[in-house]
């Protein structure tokens, strides 16, 4: 029987689907690909520190190839799907919430010519809509904050893995010892209760039979990621105002300014994790 999804996904999805919300994630914080960049200094352009997301992460599934299968959970407009299909010929699944995304991953993925390669399937990673033991690699970038229940996504990650499979993913979080109560800015602006920390997934998916392949601690391109954003929108307000309303736009900067304050302060963390399930 499926589970019921928790009110934060429920939120993510309205919020996702909104006209607003697309129009600033797909012109501002990086068309295809809508996780945070690797930047090679300040002001470079988020797309390119976007891609080279996708591309770290590649390189680090160092088996990856055609006769794999990935599942992308929060697979947003799908770049990483394509660029993991084009690059290792392997095939995708893109599992998420937002119909309004993932109308624009099809029709990106057609005109890439990827379709026999790609998937996209409405659905959120709290109840993974596939088999168990269906896949050889999960993939997420920046998705896994918006569970009200990180544990059950954990607990289907581990369900539709094969033995021996691999986790890689991203994720905004808090850093391990930071103070109570100092994220509340953050959290009441995506609706959240809590992040999560490195800490908090090394135990979790350690006790779900987890080994850690690498851990890679960059917290800096989260700060560099949404002061980059800040500045895209704050220079591009005038013409954004045309797509999205300035209210969105005007609590757009406000938040962005709340997650550059909590990486300044050390009280956030990012980074790459990359774990393997025991056979």
């Amino acid at each position: 029987m499926t589970k019921a999804r928790s009110a934060a996904v429920e939120q993510a999805e309205a919020y996702y689907d909104s006209p607003d919300a697309d129009a600033f994630y797909f012109h501002v914080w990086g068309g295809e690909d809508i996780h945070i960049g690797m930047y090679e200094n300040d002001d470079e352009p988020i797309v390119a520190a976007s891609h080279r997301n996708d591309e770290t992460l590649a390189s680090m599934l160092k088996e990856l190839g055609p006769k794999h299968r990935v599942l992308d959970i929060g697979a947003g407009y799908g770049g990483a799907a394509r660029h993991l299909a084009k690059t290792r010929g392997c095939h995708v699944t893109c599992v998420n919430i937002s119909e309004t995304q993932n109308r624009l991953n099809r029709e990106l993925t057609r005109k890439a010519g990827l379709d026999a390669l790609i998937d996209v399937q409405y659905g959120d990673f709290e109840n993974i809509p596939a088999a168990a033991g269906n896949f050889d690699f999960v993939w997420s970038q920046d998705a896994i904050l918006h569970s009200g229940n990180r544990r059950r996504v954990l607990d289907e990650v581990t369900r539709v893995l094969k033995p021996g499979g691999q986790f890689i993913f991203t994720d905004p979080m808090q850093a391990d010892d930071c103070p109570d109560g100092v994220l509340q800015p953050i959290l009441d602006r995506i609706h959240l209760e809590t992040l999560a920390s490195f800490g908090f997934y090394e135990k979790e998916l350690v006790a779900r039979g987890f080994e850690k392949v690498e851990v890679r601690e960059m917290t800096h391109q989260l700060r560099r990621h949404y002061a980059r954003v800040a500045r895209e929108l704050t220079d591009g307000y005038d013409h954004l105002s045309n797509i999205a309303s300035r209210d969105y736009l005007d609590n757009m900067i406000k938040g962005l300014g709340h997650w550059v304050n909590g990486a300044d302060k050390g009280y956030l963390a990012w980074g790459v994790m990359h774990y393997r399930l025991a056979k």
